[in-house]
């Protein structure tokens, strides 16, 4: 839910291991006091901020990010697992507690990152140490470049797989299955662009759907 530019959010518990608070995590210090200095190198600073992240939900809508500030792709930081990219993008959060402070959404990618995933409705985000902020709180925040956006996922999702019944059915050049990703948006902007809300995996998961529903074998 947004007002003013302000996306509105509940704090909801993490994995705790970003911050190393997990007991089964096999990365006691944690992944962000492992992470920063690499991100340091490469022009992050986020000696600011707490070593551990606020995962703020948005639940049931869903978050949408684009045009990050800063990407950093495929970086080695544990020999546990293969490399992984990660953006970033500079946000104002605002708690009654604590008023206005700067933060980062930090976003390992779900494409490199193999376990720990976060739903789409969730958000990590790193902060200076925000005291008396826990789970069932809420928290807003605000990009002042309006690259965030909410969006109700489950029923975009929905409404491309019944749009796409006919179309699939109808299909006789191999489109729906041969065609990029963007192709697919390019053809969506034309056809159904409410759907262009969608990210890049649910439109797969629903053309994978579609076919798999409609397609006459």
């Amino acid at each position: 839910m947004t007002r003013d530019g302000w996306i509105r959010t509940t704090v909801v518990p993490g994995h705790g291991v970003a911050s190393g608070r997990s007991a089964s995590s096999p990365y006691p210090e944690g992944t962000i006091a492992m992470q920063r200095p690499l991100f340091a190198q490469r022009g992050l600073d986020l000696s600011d901020c707490w070593p551990g992240t606020l995962n703020l939900s948005v639940a049931p809508l869903e978050l949408r990010l684009r045009d990050p500030d800063h990407t950093f792709p495929l970086l080695h930081w544990t020999d546990l697992h293969p490399a992984e990219t990660f953006s970033f993008w500079r946000i104002t959060i605002y708690s009654d507690l604590h008023g206005e402070v700067l933060a980062w959404i930090y976003y390992p990618h779900s494409e490199t990152k193999e376990r720990h995933h976060q739903p789409r409705s969730v958000v990590e985000v790193l902060a200076p140490r925000m005291r008396g902020v826990g789970a069932c709180d809420e928290l807003l925040f605000k990009d002042a470049r309006n690259r965030i956006s909410c969006v109700d996922g489950v029923r975009l999702r929905a409404q491309l797989l019944e749009f796409l019944k006919f179309r699939v059915l109808a299909a006789q050049d191999g489109f729906f299955i041969e065609s990029s990703l963007a192709e697919r948006r390019s053809w969506l902007r034309q056809h159904h662009p409410q759907a262009l809300g969608l990210d890049d995996p649910s439109l797969q998961i629903v053309w994978d759907r579609a076919l798999a529903l409609y397609t006459e074998t």
